[in-house]
């Protein structure tokens, strides 16, 4: 069988909690210009993502991709570790 790329959405973003059995909040940050004014606003989005094996601690950088719905608030999965949290 051939290996085929999927038409997915995926998103970037941070782990902000790990407290539930298998699923992780992403905090996703994008940057948009304000219409009129022009500057730089950060927006942000959580998500309840699936974590299966419970891999992905806070302060992790994780890729996420949709998937069918999982439950009432997480139609998500967790893929990828992008980046391990720093351990200050």
């Amino acid at each position: 069988m051939t290996e085929t790329s999927s038409n997915k959405r995926t998103l970037t973003g941070r782990v902000v909690s790990d407290k539930m059995d298998k699923t992780v909040t992403v905090l996703v940050e994008r940057r948009v210009r304000h219409p009129l004014y022009g500057k730089i606003i950060t927006r942000s989005k959580k998500y309840h993502a699936h974590d299966e094996k419970n891999e992905f601690k806070e302060g992790d950088t994780v890729l996420i991709e949709e998937c069918r719905p999982l439950a009432r608030t997480k139609a998500w999965r967790a893929t990828r570790l992008i980046e391990k949290a720093r351990v200050v």
